[in-house]
This record gives C-alpha cells, structure tokens and sequence, in this order.
C-alpha cells in the first residue's frame, strides 16, 4: 500500500503539472516512430491538437444517457455512418477500443444463437487474445484452429471445427502478428452454410485497408459487403489516429446490434440501458474521434494509409539485406514480423539492444510453430531509413552478446513452480533474480525475460504475468 496519504491542502496546479511532466520521463515516446507499437503519429501537430481541444470539450458529458446529452447521439451517429460507408455497410456502436468491440460482437453472437450446452467460438491461432477474454467473461468455450505456412487461417480446418455449440467464427483482416489477411470470403461463406455469424477483426486494419484499395492496391475482400460476415470490428485509434478510447463495432443488421446491448430494470434507480460494456464514460473520445476524422479527411486517410504501406514495404526490403533476419508472411497492411534465421541471433536480444539506442521493438513469443520475432506497426511519419540503422546496429550487437544464458533448470523450476505460495514481494525477489527490478525504477533487460517465457507453455506464461502485473502495482 501507499505509504503517501492524499495531501490536506490541495497542491498548486503548475506543481502537479510538474509531477505529471517528471513521470512521463520514463514513459516511451509518442511521436516521432520510434516506437513500432501501442502509438499512431500522422505527423501533423495540427491534427493531434485539434484532437486535444476536441476532447477537453466533450471530457465532462457523460455517455451514459444520450437522451441528457444529445451531442453523444449526433457525434456517433455521424462516426458509425463513415465508417459503415467505407466498410460494407450496417449499423454500430461506437466503443472504447477494440477489446470492447470484440466483447460486443461476442455478446451479440451468443445472444442471439442460444445452444445447448457452453457455447463455442472458432478462432485461427492467429486471433487477438480479446476473443479469449470475452470467451472468459462471456462464458464461452475456444476453440483454436491451425493457421498454414503463410500464418491464414485454415478453411478446412474452420469448417471441420463446428459443432452445434458454435455461435461465432472469427476471421482477422489481418491478424496483428504477421500483418497477414485471412480468407474472409471462404470463411464466411462456411460460417453462413451452418448458420454460424462470422466477425471479422479488422480492428487494426479496418481503416487503413480501405484506403489503400482507393489508393489502388488489391486488398481482399473483407468487410460487411462479404456475404456472410455478420459483423466488423474496427480501431479508429489505431490508422484513424484518434486519442484512445476509439473504435467502432458494426453488424450487418439491427437486431444483431441490439443483441449487444445490456439493460436492467430489476431496481428502483434510473433506467440502465447500455451500447457497450461500460456505463458512466466521459465522451472526450468520442469528440476527439470525430474531430480527427473530420480534420484529416479522405484524401488525409489515403495518403497516410499509401505512405505507410510503402513504409513497411520499404522495411521488409531492408530486412532481407540484413543477414540472419527474415520477415514472416505477406504483411497486407503496415504490420512487419521479423524473425532470424540464425540460432546465434536472439530477437530478444535484438529488442533490447535498440530499446538501449531509443528505439522500441515489440517481441512477440514463439506459438504453435510460429517463431518469437519482433513486430513492427508502420505509420506516416515512420522513419524506415533510421529504424533500418537501428535494426542493423542492434543485431550486430545482438550477434556480439549472443542469446541470453538462462540458468540450467529454471525453465523447469518455474513450470513447476506454486505460485500461489508466493506474495508479490516474494515474487518481486524472484524477478530481481533474473535482472527484473520492479522496485528500482531502471530500464529493465527484458531478453532474460521473454527467453523464459518463451520456453514455457501458454498457460504458464499466463500465470506468471499475472503475478508480474500484481507485483508491478502492488
């Protein structure tokens, strides 16, 4: 607990101001493209100010009644529309991110398919772990289908996966790992002869994939115009570069929306009637979201989707003249994996070596044959000739350190280990047995880390990021 009681006076503005300034110091950086994920920069300060102002604006009305506050209804209405007109159709419902979104659709799927039994969903190997966590919260039961050698889900495979509990098929566009599409059409099109729905999770590539087809590039088919996908879920804090707290979830028809929705009556209060998974929510995201779209505009839309798709293109040319790194997939977006080919170049490694040159690369554990690599989301304002440096000079580095020496047995140890037996101190001291300081506010060397994680199996991984997220607030 907090040893810092809240101070009796109140402190003077400029000082917390201050305070705020000094915390962020450790924090990565939001502009610029140094970092290769979690941030989306268009590069234009006008736009992201604008964005600000728009949310300071909408900050204190309150999303929980749109019959107090009409301005929510006029802003999503307008959203949802843009987004329904670039992508197939439908209606929607604006939410807070693209966990959300996939919460909804979830929601909306089982309620309106009621089967015997735990219901099912079907998702590549691929899928964004949201599908799991509102299978946990929802009550469903996942079902894992194999992706092939180019990391797309595999339509025989969905096919032979249904059972009369299933109440979803899942489809990426593309999946966030390897920047890579599905086969939409073919999966939906199975999904709709069972009388399945099939969402798609365009959440990264939502609104980057239809301005790349207006810009001229063949993008698969994907969206609502599909037959057979019955909803979409797309980020516009992602490539629409709003504040977070943006995305959109839209379905096919109505009445399937309105399976989304939540309402109680079973109490003597105000009327509860909900859109999303939320109640009270401050509608800044929403000002910000329709004041950035507005402001960068279509021709905005398609020049920063253009300039980042050549930004990838041009990373994974670089890569290739990099020896002992290759690039998994076909990236259909500005989504870039790169893993080696050499056993004595560790990519774990290879992220901390650029995080110690101010560069974040993001690692991404070894799955179901897929190899741990590092993952790369491409904006506008990407710099592809400095991150190409940066890459080069972290694997010679890389190359020189070798793979990190996890001591002999603990992989094993840790797999065995009684988690439950520990508090967070305990396992605070054992973090700082492998270099990970919780306590000492430095830069953490997460290679060690990541090494014994990627040596476990899935559901040890999970445990012991449980017990990481605890310690780090405790």
């Amino acid at each position: 607990m907090p040893s810092e009681r809240l101070p009796e006076p109140g402190r003077p503005g400029a000082d917390l101001l201050a305070e705020l300034a000094r915390l962020r110091g450790a924090d990565l950086p939001v502009r610029g493209g140094q970092v290769t994920a979690y941030v989306y920069d268009t590069g234009r300060e006008a736009v992201h100010d604008l964005a600000a102002t728009a949310y300071q604006e909408m900050l204190e009305v309150n999303c929980l009644d749109p019959t107090a506050f009409p301005s929510i209804v006029a802003l999503e209405r307008q959203i949802v529309g843009w987004v329904a007109d670039k992508l197939g159709g439908g209606t929607g419902i604006f939410t807070s991110g693209g966990t959300e979104s996939i919460m909804l659709a979830v929601k909306a799927a089982r309620d309106a398919r009621p089967v015997d039994g735990t219901p099912q969903i079907v998702l590549p190997a691929t899928a964004h772990p949201a599908f799991h966590k509102a299978a946990h919260y929802l009550g469903l039961e996942v079902v894992h289908v194999p992706v092939d050698d180019a990391f797309r889900a595999d339509p025989a495979a969905t096919a032979a996966a249904l059972t009369p509990r299933t109440v979803l098929v899942v489809a990426s566009a593309p999946s966030y790992p390897q920047g890579v599409m599905d086969p939409v059409p073919e999966i939906a099109s199975i999904a709709a002869s069972a009388g399945v729905p099939c969402h798609v999770d365009a959440c990264v590539g939502g609104w980057v994939l239809p301005w790349l087809r207006d810009a001229g590039r063949d993008v698969p088919p994907f969206d609502l115009s599909v037959p057979g996908v019955t909803s979409l879920s797309c980020d516009l804090h992602k490539y629409g570069y709003s504040p977070k707290g943006a995305s959109v979830v839209l379905f096919a028809d109505e009445s399937l929306r309105r399976r989304a929705y939540f309402a109680s009556a079973e109490w003597p209060g105000y009327t509860v009637i909900n859109a999303g998974v939320q109640s009270s929510k401050s509608a800044g995201p929403l000002g910000a979201a329709w004041a950035t779209l507005m402001a960068v505009g279509a021709r905005g839309y398609r020049d920063l989707a253009e300039s980042a798709m050549k930004a990838a293109e041009r990373l994974a040319a670089g890569v290739a003249e990099i020896p002992g790194l290759r690039v998994l997939g076909d990236p259909a977006a500005p989504l870039v994996a790169v893993a080696s080919t050499d056993p004595a170049l560790d990519v774990f490694v290879v992220a901390d070596e650029a995080r110690a040159r101010g560069w974040f690369f993001q690692p991404q554990l070894s799955y179901q044959g897929i190899p741990p690599n590092l993952h790369f989301t491409l904006t506008g304002v990407s710099d592809v000739e400095a991150l190409l440096a940066a890459l080069a000079d972290a694997v010679k580095a890389a190359r020189e350190a070798g793979p990190p020496d996890v001591p002999s047995g603990l992989v094993d140890a840790l797999a065995g280990l009684d988690l439950d037996s520990l508090d967070d101190a305990g396992f605070a001291g054992l973090l700082a047995s492998v270099g990970v300081d919780l306590a000492g506010g430095a830069e953490p060397e997460m290679a060690m880390v990541n090494a014994i994680l990627d040596a476990l199996p899935p559901a040890t991984r999970e445990a012991l990021l449980i017990r990481f997220l605890s310690a780090l607030y405790a």
